[in-house]
């Protein structure tokens, strides 16, 4: 049976594993990313963990998603904010080809969550999805039968930078935002997600405020994307979007609120089916479809 090193890169950590050619993750594990130590240190950390499977395993590929924008094509990463130093211009599939002699597929974090949702999530079988993740920032996927969407410099979907109101969508509408701005509003440093909607839950009124602040953000951009896009499902993650329960109503009246009836009617709103294991999965499923149509 084949198996696949999928590795996942975010800012904060680096989720890892094993998975066959059922898709099933035969083992999974993490480290810190040490984002601040550069994009070589990352590199070899992935080289590592490759390694270290090899000890005990014969590995078919490596399936990569990270932050960032990848060209695809070449296996390397183009453009990555400050938080990852000199991370632009890692070449993974070069690296493990050379050093290993595998295939190696790359792609973006973001499209990673998306192909995942559209293969076995809550896309499975749409002819469109677009898949936002809300988190420090937002990321966008959109794919069209089955292929994404991206651009002709690799930055399609960067739904992030959209300009609304002065700002961007993501400054509006990020949870990160969401923890700023009620952090200050109340005076207080160790604030989170979690104590956030349970303050809301418990009636308070700047809580909820912000949180209905957010989802009119959150309405008003999707809407935008989808009179562009038209997409047959809009799926939201991150780690806001567990609060899925609370969150659905008052982010599907925004969108009505936004989108002309025609085209509210026919676009569904679901939550991300696979969250800590989007990333992974994706990568294993970019893998394959690649591979197949090289």
């Amino acid at each position: 049976m084949k198996k696949y090193v999928c590795i996942d890169i975010g800012g904060t950590m680096i989720k890892y594993g094993l998975i066959d050619e059922n898709a099933n993750i035969l083992s999974s594990s993490e480290m810190e990313t040490n984002a601040n130590l550069g994009g070589q240190n990352i590199l070899e950390k992935s080289l590592k963990i490759c390694e270290n499977y090899m000890l005990e395993n014969d590995i078919s590929g490596v399936a990569i998603s990270t932050a960032g924008i990848v060209d695809s094509e070449n296996g390397e990463i183009i453009y990555a904010n400050e938080c990852i130093p000199n991370y632009a211009g890692i070449n993974f599939k070069k690296a493990f080809k050379q050093k290993f002699n595998l295939a190696c597929e790359v792609e973006n974090d973001v499209n990673c969550a998306g192909i995942c949702e559209n293969s076995i999530g809550a896309g499975k079988n749409a002819q469109s999805i677009l898949c936002l993740t809300i988190g420090t920032g937002i990321g966008g996927c959109a794919i069209i039968d089955g292929n994404i969407i991206k651009g002709f410099s690799n930055s399609g979907c960067e739904v992030g930078y959209i300009n609304m109101f002065g700002t961007t969508f993501q400054d509006l509408a990020s949870s990160s935002t969401l923890v700023s701005n009620i952090s200050k509003k109340l005076n207080l440093e160790n604030i989170n997600g979690k104590i956030i909607f349970e303050k809301a839950k418990n009636g308070d009124e700047i809580c909820i405020e912000e949180i209905n602040k957010l989802c009119d953000y959150l309405g008003y951009g999707i809407a935008n994307i989808c009179y562009v896009l038209n997409p047959e499902v809009v799926i939201l993650g991150g780690g806001i979007m567990a609060q899925k329960d609370y969150l659905y109503e008052k982010i599907k009246s925004s969108l009505k609120k936004y989108l002309i009836p025609p085209i509210f009617q026919k676009t569904k709103l679901e939550f991300a089916k696979y969250e800590n294991k989007a990333g992974m999965l994706g990568a294993y499923y970019n893998f394959i479809n690649k591979q197949n149509n090289n």
